[in-house]
């Protein structure tokens, strides 16, 4: 097709200046903005033949607002904020980028875990502090120590993801036990019997929306951890604190809420033992690079005329 115009409606968070936009704008005029809130979607899309969005919802209404649209790229592997049943019914193609960020979200998983077990990045702060100096002592710290090697990980999901974690634990040491889809409840509920870490790295479905809650919960030892660096809605907030703060689980390492940005007033910001973090996993430089090359590659494989990557 002759030179489309591609409209970025959230390139902040993709790219905020470390990257170059070169794959994009080989293929058309590229425009872009930050952000753009809800009011504005629709004025800013007019003008898109490829209408690119990571978190800005495109709804069934503001579709229909769009009547020149030829095609929606997610910028990102969830596409939920697409109404993509709408997109379909228009003969729109919706693509997302399965495939982008497994080893950052991996290495973020350990990471948590490390932080949880080792708490670098508090003895650091405390040394920071002046404390290291004044210590009549060689060495302190201020939590029991935990060595990886020999503890049990489960892993709840056997996607790319699952699989990358698994071979970071097995070279820690780790024993790795799966639970899979295929498996259920049954082997949900050993997995989580028998480790001292679980780690979720499944998609968010109807089946395991809330997966983590308190019958779940109950299932795990006082001492284990819980990492979850897949998607906020798969755990019961207020659940886990609980868990947390009654000292029914040892510790939480989270890089996802239900909601983002969360409130101030999430339960787990006042647990114990929790470590938040901003919903960074997949945002290393090299797989934000991955993204946006993929993102790219979906639209020139469109405008072929052989599309790919499409979820509706």
């Amino acid at each position: 097709m002759s030179s489309p115009t591609l409209v970025i409606l959230d390139d902040h968070t993709l790219n905020p200046g470390d990257l170059p936009w070169t794959p994009l704008e080989q293929l058309g005029r590229l425009v872009r903005y930050e952000r753009t809130p809800e009011a504005q979607i629709v004025a800013r899309a007019q003008e898109a033949d490829v209408l690119l969005t990571n978190k800005t919802p495109l709804t069934a209404a503001t579709l229909a607002q769009l009547p020149n649209l030829k095609y929606i790229g997610v910028l990102a592997t969830g596409y939920n904020v697409v109404a993509t049943d709408a997109a379909r019914a228009r003969g729109i193609p919706v693509t997302n980028v399965p495939e982008y960020g497994t080893l950052t979200v991996a290495q973020h998983t350990f990471a948590l875990l490390l932080e949880l077990t080792q708490h670098a990045g508090h003895h650091a702060e405390t040394v920071q502090a002046g404390r290291w100096a004044a210590s009549p002592d060689f060495s302190y710290w201020d939590f029991p120590l935990v060595e990886l090697s020999g503890l049990t990980l489960g892993i709840v999901g056997a996607g790319r993801i699952g699989q990358a974690v698994a071979r970071i634990g097995e070279a820690f040491g780790m024993k790795v036990l799966v639970a899979k889809r295929a498996g259920g409840a049954a082997e949900l509920e050993a997995v989580l019997r028998a480790s001292d870490v679980v780690t979720l790295h499944c998609p968010l479905t109807p089946d395991t929306r809330e997966l983590i809650r308190a019958q779940t919960l109950a299932f795990m030892k006082p001492s284990a951890l819980l990492i979850n660096t897949s998607r906020g809605l798969l755990v019961n907030e207020a659940d886990l604190a609980a868990a947390l703060n009654e000292g029914r689980l040892a510790g939480a390492g989270l890089d996802v809420l239900s909601v983002e940005p969360p409130k101030p007033d999430n339960p787990l910001f006042r647990a114990k033992n929790c470590l938040i973090t901003p919903h960074l996993a997949w945002a290393a430089r090299a797989a934000r690079r991955r993204l946006l090359e993929a993102a790219a590659a979906n639209v020139r494989a469109w405008m072929a005329g052989q599309p790919r990557n499409v979820v509706n």
